[in-house]
């Protein structure tokens, strides 16, 4: 099951073990009810902290049902894949990335394999430049050696003045951090679910509309007509935008042009290079280059 297919519950699927050595728990089913119109507040800061933070480690499938937090949130993994879903959008964020979840925004994760995620909370109001939607970013490695560390740690405290110091660091650099152009809108019809979920799963292969409508057994007029209501435009800009996530994650993870193209379903590089350079105003390999933070002066 995917996000795509996962209902909206009123619960959270949270772990309730011991941590180990390194101060990271591993996730088992185990629930936690909250009524749908609260916040879940156990992970936010305590009194006189301005950063808390939680390690965890999931095992493939594991889904966090809906849910939000009333303090701001960066969610990231050193290891595997997430799914993170917020309304009608879905991100697929493999290491080099992170989201930015402001407070009482409604999200749910699903991790398609083993998962290594560290979360920071952060008090409201402590990265004003940062954007009041949900936006993914690019973890440089100092950005990441910085997540890193706040989870050891565990909390950073506004009186500790070297704590204090890594936080205001710590902000610094995720609002100096590249945003990427990733979300993906979801229709809400289960027929144009099944199409989208198909044409993710088949990346590599150029699947037609016709063919991906036959397999989920609905009409290829409707499903257009679905993606122009729901989503907002024609299936196949759609499509773009899918093949376009999955080159920024690989292109980010160190694949080269050639090979994402082929991995994205293009037989020419050249095309895929042309569709890159449109959309983002710059080729695949010289926008990588423009990923490092812009730190300000």
């Amino acid at each position: 099951m995917t996000l795509l297919e996962t209902s909206v519950d009123a619960d959270v699927m949270w772990t309730s073990v011991p941590q180990n050595s390194r101060g990271v728990k591993s996730a088992k089913r185990h629930k936690i009810p909250f009524m749908r119109q609260g916040l879940l507040t156990d992970y936010d800061p305590k009194r006189g902290a301005c950063v808390a933070t939680l390690a965890y480690e999931y095992e493939s499938g594991f889904q966090v049902k809906e849910h939000a937090h009333g303090s701001d949130q960066v969610i990231y993994a050193t290891r595997g894949v997430m799914e993170i879903a917020s309304g009608q959008s879905l991100w697929v964020i493999p290491p080099h990335f992170a989201v930015w979840i402001p407070a009482r925004t409604w999200h749910r994760i699903r991790m398609p394999g083993p998962v290594s995620m560290r979360t920071l909370y952060l008090r409201p109001g402590i990265a004003p430049r940062l954007p009041q939607a949900c936006t993914v970013l690019y973890v440089a490695p100092l950005l990441r050696e910085l997540i890193v560390e706040a989870v050891r740690i565990g909390e950073l405290r506004s009186r500790n003045r070297v704590e204090r110091s890594l936080a205001d660091l710590l902000v610094y650099n995720l609002e100096a951090a590249s945003s990427l152009p990733t979300s993906l809108t979801l229709p809400k019809d289960s027929r144009a679910i099944a199409v989208a979920a198909a044409a993710m799963a088949r990346q590599s292969e150029y699947w037609s509309l016709e063919s991906l409508c036959a397999s989920a057994g609905v009409g290829v007029r409707t499903v257009q007509r679905l993606f122009r209501r729901e989503v907002g435009t024609d299936f196949e800009t759609w499509r773009r935008q899918v093949r376009l996530t999955k080159a920024v994650e690989l292109l980010v993870g160190g694949r080269s042009v050639k090979e994402v193209a082929f991995d994205i379903g293009y037989s020419h590089p050249s095309a895929f290079v042309e569709m890159f350079r449109r959309t983002f105003g710059a080729t695949p390999k010289a926008w990588v280059l423009s990923l490092e933070p812009r730190l300000k002066q």
